[in-house]
């Protein structure tokens, strides 16, 4: 049985006041935007998994999130192609799991966008004071300028953003290719193995040092290599024909993802040393220094350019965050207020509100790791609810335009649901504090829902539209 909402009346002028910039992006840009989400994730966190699983733990991990993440991203292409609107993963799970579930996937991912530009944030300062620019010992300066100045270019306007994040994103692959091409003549396979095995570790070897938990465990940083792509779809009341620039977008996006996550998780430690790397806040420029026995050029290069990479994601993800927290208050699951855009269609509260919010904890913390943690816990509940409503569309709505359809349907997303599950459960392994700070984050924004703002939904938003068509369909049918 569904839960019950009810729907207050807005004025004529509340829709008008949150209208974002129609046909800004085509598939090219929607790629590098995809591109430009995760690709901070090359640069740093992934190297995390080895102090977790060792190099063939985080191997294991890596295959098998880039297996969950591609089958999940089939499944995105076509649900963003039947729905193409801003509140994306929210919208997907409303029509399919009812306004509960749409809130709930809403908030997971909102968890995940709000936390992840926040970890960013603390790699990029970790890459400054490495180079000592500024002759900085503390961080949040840095954090606070990420913020200011990205938030203001977001405010400028949507199409000047997309295509500055696509430019950023380019000089970002530029640094990796220079990575890979200069570390390539390092790599040695012992390298990948010199992580000394724990023996009181069931299954420890030395391509497992720390046994099949530390595998377990390594599944999170996996996740880094891919973390965000799923934000594509939040393009969709930007892009210009997303029924067809929207799946051909976030699968080409996809595949330069994977195709970066095997050069670097072989180069990198392979040159290095696994050992050298495992901790380390910039992992590439160490793995230079540590492979070539000090600085060089190359070590440079990587650490000035490799900002790019950082400063990408951190700029991107914020679009993607504002535009998650924009279709929720549009909608009524937040205070409205929150999605008001604009002269220049930008939704300017969603992008301050976040980002204030991300900087507090950037500076508070400092830790890029635990924000890591609470990011990931976030995206992996939105992952089981995303690929779960795929299914649950497929069997409920068989006739539903779909203008691309997932090869192999519900098998595909069911493997993808099955990863998803055991990514949660590694949240856990890994980080209890982390795990156990998203949840309340989560139980309160439920107990906000349940409380509050589902008496005061917007039937008029165009995600609470789609359902409503579901439900008249529905009916009819039965008549």
């Amino acid at each position: 049985m569904p839960e019950h909402v009810e729907y207050n009346q807005v004025d004529e002028n509340y829709l008008h006041q949150r209208q974002l910039k129609r046909g800004a992006a085509g598939w090219l840009l929607l790629a590098g935007l995809g591109v430009s989400y995760v690709i901070s994730g090359d640069f740093a966190g992934w190297n995390f998994g080895l102090a977790e699983g060792g190099w063939g733990g985080l191997l294991i991990a890596t295959v098998l999130m880039a297996v969950m993440y591609g089958c999940m991203v089939f499944g995105l292409a076509e649900m963003s192609s039947a729905m193409p609107v801003a509140g994306a993963g929210y919208g997907f799970a409303r029509r399919a799991l009812g306004p509960l579930g749409g809130f709930a996937t809403g908030i997971a991912i909102l968890i995940e966008y709000a936390i992840a530009p926040a970890a960013i944030a603390t790699f990029i300062g970790g890459y400054i004071e490495t180079l000592g620019l500024f002759g900085l010992t503390n961080s949040w300066p840095v954090f606070l300028a990420c913020y200011v100045i990205f938030i203001g270019i977001h405010l400028y306007g949507v199409g000047e953003a997309l295509r500055l994040m696509f430019g950023i994103t380019a000089i970002a692959v530029v640094a990796l290719v220079a990575f890979v091409v200069g570390m390539i003549p390092k790599v040695s396979f012992a390298n990948l193995f010199d992580i000394v095995p724990d023996t009181t570790a069931a299954g420890a070897s030395d391509f497992l040092p720390f046994g099949i938990a530390g595998a377990m465990a390594a599944l999170v940083y996996g996740i880094w290599f891919f973390l965000a792509i799923e934000g594509v779809p939040l393009a969709a009341e930007e892009a210009r024909d997303p029924k067809k620039d929207m799946p051909k977008g976030i699968i080409a996006g996809m595949g330069a993802l994977v195709v970066f996550a095997a050069l670097i998780l072989v180069v990198a430690p392979g040159a290095a040393g696994s050992s050298a790397i495992a901790n380390s806040d910039n992992p590439l420029p160490a793995a230079v220094r540590a492979a070539y026995g000090g600085d060089n050029f190359l070590a440079q290069l990587v650490n000035y350019v490799g900002l790019a990479g950082l400063v990408a994601s951190f700029f991107s993800i914020m679009y993607a965050y504002s535009r998650q927290l924009f279709a929720l208050s549009r909608a009524g699951y937040l205070p409205r207020w929150l999605s008001k855009t604009g002269s220049r269609k930008t939704p300017y509260l969603a992008l301050i509100v976040p980002g204030t919010i991300g900087f507090v904890l950037a500076a508070a913390t400092r830790d890029g790791a635990l924000l890591i943690n609470i990011a990931v816990f976030g995206a992996t509940v939105s992952y089981v609810l995303l690929n779960l409503s795929h299914i649950v569309l497929r069997i409920r709505e068989p006739r539903l335009e779909r203008p691309y359809r997932t090869p192999g349907g519900i098998a595909t997303t069911s493997v993808a649901l099955v990863l998803a599950v055991a990514a949660v459960i590694a949240t856990f392994i890994v980080d209890m504090v982390a795990a156990a700070i998203t949840a309340a984050i989560f139980v309160a924004a439920l107990g906000y829902f349940w409380f509050y703002s589902r008496h005061r939904l917007v039937a008029a938003a165009p995600e609470e539209e789609f359902a409503a068509v579901r439900m008249a369909e529905h009916d009819l049918d039965r008549e």
